[in-house]
Formats: C-alpha cells, structure tokens, sequence
C-alpha cells in the first residue's frame, strides 16, 4: 500500500481581509468585462461620433471619449477580452511548459537537469520585456503573438520552482515508497510529485499574471499588439499620449485600469501565497 504524507493537526486558515475581498470583486469585475461586455455598457467601442470628440468625463461618458467622439469606458470594457485573453494565454503557456521543463529536470536529474540550468541562467539574465520583444518580432505582430512572447518570457520562472518543488517532494516516504512498489516514473511524477507541487505553481501563476498584465499592456503599447481600432488595454494608453495635454483622461484612465488590475492581483496572489504557507 502506497503510504500517503502525514499532515498536522489541523488549525483554522486565516484569509486576509478586505483588501483580498475587494482585490477579488475587482477581478471579477474585469472578467465580466471581458465575457459579457454588454452587462456594462451599451455604447459600441468602434463608433465614432464627430461630434463628441474628446469630451471629459460625465454621466453620459464615464472615462470620456477619445479623439474620433468613442467611449472611453465602452472601449475599456471591451478590450479587457483582448487584454485579458493574451494574459491567460501566456501565463497558460509558461506554467503548462515550465512545469514540464522543471518537473523532467528535477525528477531525473543529470543531462536533463544540467541543461535545463543552462538554459534558465540564460533567459533570466535577459530582461523579461526584452526578450519578449524580441520573440513577438520574429513571430510577427498581434495578441495572439504577444501572449506567445510573454508567455515563453516566463517559462524559466516556473521551471526553476518546479525543478525545486520536485527535489523537495521526490525524497518523501510516500514517493519512495510507490517507487518500491513497482510504479513506474512518469506515473509517480504525475500522480505523487507534481499534485502536491502544484499548489506554489499555481500561486506563482497568479503573481505572474500580474506581470503578465505589464508585459501585454507595454507590447501593445509599442505598436506590438492588434492593429487599430481594436481596444486594447496598451493601444488605448497609446493612443491618448498625443493629448495628454488637452484631454488627460484619454491616457490616464485606461491606464489607471491596467494598474487597478495588476493590484488587484497581485493582492491576490499573496493571499494564495499566505494561504499555501498555512497548508504547509
């Protein structure tokens, strides 16, 4: 009988308070927008009115509009399925191939982990932005192409902690133990390692969609990303440089959307960090 982890008496987990509460209704919030925009509003993002150009906030237009007479909000709302879509791509990508990468290196050791080492001291010795520039500049421009890049910026991240999460785990009796029994080594890593390392993984996947957030946002912001009029997040802090001086809300509200997001998450990612401590 393969023996199972002994765990110790149990105590009551303390979630953090509001600040986790408000972060977590704020997220959601912005997942509305990106599914069911049209719960918030009814204005369409692409419809320009000559007549309405650059107009400052107010009731009828809650962020403003921008220089062709759009609503600023309509447009916020409807380029976070944009935005948030590359994100969950990316950070899909590099916890899916960073677990694999770490868990293979760290489970079997030897050539494959002495290459892994290479190859993740030299991608994180090269600025996460950078090196997704230069990736998204050879795949060529658009969201699907800037959540490849972010994506495959942030694999060492993961692999490196995977790598440690597998070291840590592989030497427990229970592991031991089914590998005395005769399980085989792919099977004891996907049933009895990699489950009980996937709780520090999916909380470093929540801070890294954080970042994820920045990197999506500044690509698109240096003409990376969809092509006008598409409203991402990054296109539309672009878009409003030009009139900072005349109509301030054209930048700094979308950008105040980014930053409320990667807060929120971020405040989000430490409770799970918090949470998985206790757990331990």
């Amino acid at each position: 009988m393969i023996l199972q982890p002994a765990f110790a008496a149990s105590r009551p987990l303390r979630w953090p308070g509001l600040s986790v509460a408000l972060s977590l209704a704020l997220f959601f919030v912005v997942l509305g927008w990106a599914f069911w925009p049209g719960l918030f509003t009814s204005a369409d993002p692409l419809l320009a009115d000559p007549t309405q150009t650059l107009q400052a906030p107010s009731a009828r237009h809650w962020f403003g509009t921008d220089h062709l007479g759009r609503d600023l909000y309509a447009r916020c709302v409807h380029g976070a399925a944009l935005s948030l879509q590359a994100t969950s791509i990316a950070v899909l990508i590099a916890l899916v191939a960073g677990s694999l990468l770490g868990g293979i290196a760290g489970w079997f050791g030897g050539v494959a982990d002495r290459v892994l080492a290479v190859i993740v001291e030299v991608l994180m010795a090269i600025p996460a932005l950078l090196l997704a520039m230069a990736i998204v500049t050879a795949l060529g421009f658009g969201t699907l192409e800037i959540a490849l890049a972010v994506g495959l910026s942030s694999v060492a991240i993961f692999a490196r902690l995977a790598r440690g999460e597998v070291l840590r785990w592989r030497s427990r009796t229970f592991v031991e133990a089914a590998q005395v029994a005769g399980v085989g080594s792919w099977t004891n890593l996907r049933r009895h390692v990699l489950p009980h390392a996937a709780g520090p993984l999916l909380a470093l996947a929540a801070l890294e969609f954080a970042s994820a957030v920045l990197a999506v946002s500044a690509l698109s912001f240096l003409g990376f990303g969809a092509p006008p009029p598409q409203p991402e997040w990054g296109l539309l802090i672009a878009e409003g440089r030009n009139y900072m001086v005349v109509a301030w809300w054209y930048t700094t509200l979308p950008g105040l959307v980014v930053a409320t997001v990667v807060l929120a998450t971020q405040q989000l990612a430490r409770g799970l960090q918090r949470l998985q401590g206790e757990v331990s």
